[in-house]
């Protein structure tokens, strides 16, 4: 091909290589799946080998399906298809040393692809900078700064630990009391009805005085998560936390939403394995990284879902960054009417990571005075944080009246 080196592969093995370009992609971040794999090499055996940028367009008439992963997928065309020992000199420019900035979105996928088509190549110049970066840093724990990064600029390896770190989390196991009532020896309130079969059972001859106690029960967890494009990343980590929670046996319902509503909540039960589970509710799901409608969802969920899954007092975490597309009086009113329905009503917004938050858009000014608590979600920390909060019942630290303070 004028212009462009051979594949990264030895012998020419074009498809082979466009298929592990496929495969790099998707450990990214990217929506790339078998057929997209197979449209390409497809796409370049009907264009031949010609120029360059014929080479990329074909490529990226089959992988490139989001707006957002346009830059993505040229850094990695870039980086893919040049030759190896070039590509082993970038890597070892581009591989992150320090913690990044986690505004700087892009430069953070950039570096997650970097990591995808590298994966498992280790240069021994990176690997001696990435020695000596790690001995500046002996101030504070390497645990503490993972736990406390927030999942936006964790690179993919760092996501997939994150993964396992919630796995192993110590889920919340709050019982509450019910108002009926159970047969307890040491209870503390009598039971004259079941004194009175005692003593008929007895002949009457003696009077057996018996005791009961309130019932307890763990209350249902629904979580509706937001999986709109500024979203998506944290949701995506949250449901594994959600699913960590269905292994322990509480009864969880899941919906997602951006411009529509889902259930989930079958293919999160449906096996233990998270990534099967995930991959699962991914083929129900039809609005990843869509915009967000979440006035109407909350109305489609109060209408159709909230007397199956709420009784029993559930408690509803609201996973989103409130940043509605259109505001309108339905937002507030189905705010409302869902924190009427439930125990409590968490709000998870990652927005709450930034020191200078105030709630300024009007879809946070609507949804807040109807939330119990107000709390971030960026970090395992969050997670491990509401893991706490879940299992005692609530905790001041995130009261949203501080928030509430500005809002007319």
């Amino acid at each position: 091909m004028p212009g462009m080196a051979p594949s990264p592969g030895d012998g020419g093995h074009l498809s082979e290589n466009i298929a592990y370009f496929g495969r790099a992609l998707r450990a990214a971040g990217m929506h790339v799946g078998p057929g997209a794999v197979l449209d390409a090499v497809a796409a370049v055996e009907a264009i031949g080998i010609g120029r360059r940028e014929e080479f990329r367009a074909a490529l990226a008439a089959a992988f490139l399906k989001r707006r957002q992963d346009a830059a993505l997928f040229d850094q990695a065309f870039r980086l893919f298809w040049r030759r190896r020992a070039l590509l082993e000199k970038m890597m070892a420019v581009l591989m992150p040393i320090a913690p990044a900035d986690p505004q700087d979105r892009l430069q953070e996928a950039f570096r997650r692809v970097t990591e995808a088509l590298f994966a498992g190549r280790k240069p021994e110049e990176a690997a001696e900078r990435q020695r000596i970066e790690l001995d500046s840093r002996l101030t504070v724990s390497d645990v503490e700064l993972f736990r406390a990064r927030d999942f936006e600029a964790m690179s993919a390896a760092e996501i997939a630990e994150a993964k396992r770190a919630i796995a192993a989390l110590v889920m919340p196991d709050q019982r509450v009391r019910m108002r009926r009532f159970r047969p307890d020896p040491r209870g503390n309130r009598a039971d004259p009805r079941a004194a009175m079969r005692a003593t008929l059972r007895a002949g009457g001859a003696a009077f057996e005085l018996r005791f009961r106690t309130p019932r307890e029960t763990v209350p249902p967890l629904v979580a509706l998560c937001d999986i709109s494009g500024s979203m998506s990343r944290y949701s995506r980590i949250f449901l594994h936390f959600m699913h960590a929670l269905a292994l322990t046996g509480r009864r969880v319902h899941g919906f997602t939403f951006a411009t529509g509503l889902t259930n989930i909540s079958r293919a999160l039960r449906a096996t233990k394995d998270p990534d099967l589970a995930l991959q699962g509710a991914s083929k129900l799901v039809r609005d990843w990284d869509g915009g967000t409608r979440i006035g109407a969802t909350l109305e489609a969920f109060n209408k159709t879902w909230a007397r199956r899954v709420l009784a029993g007092g559930a408690v509803v975490l609201l996973i989103t960054d409130g940043l509605e597309r259109e505001v309108t009086p339905v937002l507030a009113r189905e705010m409302a009417r869902l924190r009427r329905s439930c125990r409590r009503l968490i709000w998870l917004n990652p927005l709450l990571r930034y020191e200078g938050f105030e709630a300024k858009a009007a879809g946070i000014r609507a949804m807040l005075p109807h939330v119990d608590e107000f709390r971030t979600l960026h970090s395992l920390d969050s997670i491990a944080d509401l893991c706490r909060a879940l299992a005692a019942g609530g905790s001041r630290d995130a009261d949203p009246a501080r928030y509430l303070k500005g809002l007319s």
